[in-house]
């Protein structure tokens, strides 16, 4: 199986944008503000982006809060930022509980994960779709410790479903991740110390 560029096709795209002089309309479905951080500053110059907080994934409702707040801060602050708008979302973790349902025990980073990149990835391709966004992508792919391979083929299938394009992407090249680290460090960003579920917290502990 022939590997894919990512970067390459999200370069290509911002490309193209810039030669006609558009902005599209983004959905992006952001997974914490420090994820966030990268992402926004490298395509809010080519894209008028619409930041989607939907993470039902994430246990407890306490620690959901704190990142929101997270994100909402550097929204606040970030100077790349400016012109970002905050899609609200309900938080309901029974989502994603009802989605990963009898994958309790899998491994970290396997099916259980990849439901979850499923879950939030199609109501995203869903919200696009109602809200009229030219396209729908996603932050998760900034994160070494998600497989951008699988997160581009699950936004292809609801590309598909839901007949908006899906911005593939592979954030963490070109040292994105490294970089998104910095950001968060220069505004103070709260920095989590496992994915989200409660799974999640199993495996770092």
């Amino acid at each position: 199986m022939e590997k894919v560029n990512y970067q390459k096709i999200t370069e290509k795209i911002m490309e193209e944008a810039a030669r006609e002089g558009v902005r599209p309309k983004l959905l992006l479905q952001s997974c914490c503000g420090p994820c966030s951080s990268y992402v926004l500053s490298y395509l809010a110059p080519r894209f008028e982006i619409f930041l989607y907080y939907f993470n039902p994934n994430i246990y407890p409702a306490e620690e959901y809060v704190r990142r929101l707040d997270t994100q909402k801060s550097l929204l606040g602050s970030a100077r790349f930022a400016a012109d970002v708008k905050l899609v609200p979302s309900e938080y309901d973790h029974k989502l994603f509980l009802d989605a990963v349902k009898g994958m309790e025990t899998l491994p970290e980073g396997g099916e259980r994960c990849a439901a979850c990149f499923a879950l939030r990835l199609e109501q995203t391709a869903k919200k696009a779709a109602e809200t009229g966004m030219d396209m729908f992508g996603t932050t998760l792919t900034v994160s070494p410790h998600k497989n951008a391979a699988v997160i581009n083929e699950i936004g292809g299938a609801m590309e598909k479903k839901y007949g908006v394009a899906f911005l593939r992407s592979d954030f963490k090249k070109k040292d994105g991740y490294k970089k998104s680290i910095t950001l968060s460090e220069e505004y103070g960003l709260y920095r989590q110390n496992y994915c989200g579920c409660e799974f999640s917290i199993r495996a770092n502990g």
